[in-house]
C-alpha cells in the first residue's frame, strides 16, 4: 500500500510540474505574441478608415500625397540587401559550417569570422548608419545614396543570414554527407546538390527575416540614403532615395492630419510588406519538408 501511495504521489507531482511547465510556455508565448498583435491591429485600425488604393500610384508631396516612390524604394533597397547580405551570409555560413567545422576544431579561421560576427551583430543600427555617413557620404563623398544605404544595411543584417544559414546546414544529418561521399561525390558537388538543398529552408528563412529586419530600419537610413520625393534611379550614388520607414517616422511627428493619413498608410503597407514575407517563409518551409517528407 506504501509503494502504491509512492507512485501514485510521484505520478500526481509529475503531472503538476507538466502542467505548470505548459501554463509557463503558454505565458511567455503570449508575452510574445500580444504585443505583435497590439500593433499590428493598432496600424491596421489608424489607416484603414483612411486608406485609398491611388496612395501606391502617387508620388509624395511634402507631407501629403501618395507613396509611390516610398514604395519604389524600399523593394528597391531589400532587393539589394538580398543580393549583398544574402550572397555575402550564405557564403559565410557555408564555411563556417562545412570548412572550418565547430568551434571545438581551434582553427583560427573559424574563430576570427565568429568572433567578427558577433561584435558586428552588437552595434546598433544608429551607430552603423552614422559611421556610414561619416566614412562613405562624407569621407569618400558619396552623398545621400543607394549605395551607402545597400553597404549599411548589408553590414547590419549579414550577421543573422550567416548564423541562420551555419545552423540549418549543421541540423542536416551526418548521413547525409556520409552517403553522399559513399557514392563519389565531390564535397563541392555534395554541398550543392544534398547539403544545402536539405538546408535550404532554414536558409530561406533566415534571409527573408533579415530582410524584414532591414526593411523595417529607420535610423541607418536616414543618415545614408536622405529621403526625397521621387522615384528610384539607376544612379547610386548622389541620388537620395525614398523608403517607407522615413514617412511613418516623420509625418507622424507633423501637427497636419493629412501628414498622419501619409503616416498611418505607410505604416501599413510596410507591416503587410513584412508579413507577407513572413508568410512566404512559411510556406517555403512547409511545401520543402511535405516534399521531402513524401521522399522517404
Amino acid at each position: 500500500m506504501a509503494v502504491v501511495d509512492q507512485v501514485y504521489g510521484s505520478t500526481r507531482r509529475r503531472r503538476a510540474v507538466d502542467w505548470a511547465f505548459r501554463a509557463g510556455a503558454l505565458a511567455a508565448l503570449a508575452l510574445v505574441v500580444a504585443p505583435a498583435l497590439w500593433l499590428v491591429v493598432g496600424v491596421v485600425a489608424r489607416a484603414l478608415p483612411h486608406w485609398r488604393w491611388n496612395v501606391l500610384t502617387t508620388l509624395s508631396a511634402g507631407t501629403s500625397g501618395g507613396l509611390e516612390n516610398a514604395v519604389a524604394g524600399t523593394f528597391v533597397l531589400m532587393a539589394g540587401v538580398a543580393l549583398l547580405a544574402g550572397t555575402t551570409g550564405v557564403l559565410t555560413g557555408v564555411y563556417l559550417a562545412e570548412l572550418v567545422g565547430p568551434r571545438r576544431s581551434g582553427r583560427p579561421g573559424g574563430v576570427w569570422a565568429r568572433g567578427a560576427i558577433d561584435v558586428l551583430a552588437g552595434f546598433p543600427s544608429i551607430v552603423l548608419g552614422y559611421v556610414g555617413y561619416v566614412a562613405l557620404c562624407v569621407a569618400l563623398h558619396w552623398g545621400f545614396s543607394l549605395l551607402a544605404a545597400l553597404l549599411i544595411l548589408s553590414l547590419m543584417v549579414v550577421p543573422y543570414i550567416a548564423k541562420s544559414t551555419e545552423s540549418a546546414l549543421r541540423q542536416v544529418p551526418t548521413n547525409y554527407r556520409e552517403g553522399a561521399e559513399a557514392l563519389g561525390m565531390s564535397q563541392g558537388y555534395a554541398l550543392r546538390r544534398v547539403v544545402l538543398r536539405s538546408a535550404l529552408p532554414g536558409i530561406v528563412t533566415g534571409l527573408l527575416i533579415a530582410l524584414s529586419v532591414a526593411g523595417g530600419e529607420t535610423a541607418p537610413l536616414l543618415y545614408t540614403a536622405g529621403a526625397t520625393n521621387n522615384l528610384p534611379t539607376w544612379s547610386v550614388l548622389h541620388q537620395p532615395v525614398a523608403y517607407l520607414t522615413y514617412y511613418v517616422w516623420t509625418d507622424y511627428n507633423q501637427p497636419s492630419n493629412a501628414a498622419h493619413v501619409v503616416s498611418n498608410d505607410a505604416a501599413l503597407i510596410l507591416v503587410a510588406m513584412v508579413l507577407t514575407m513572413l508568410v512566404v517563409a512559411r510556406l517555403i518551409v512547409w511545401r520543402t519538408q511535405r516534399h521531402a517528407e513524401s521522399a522517404r
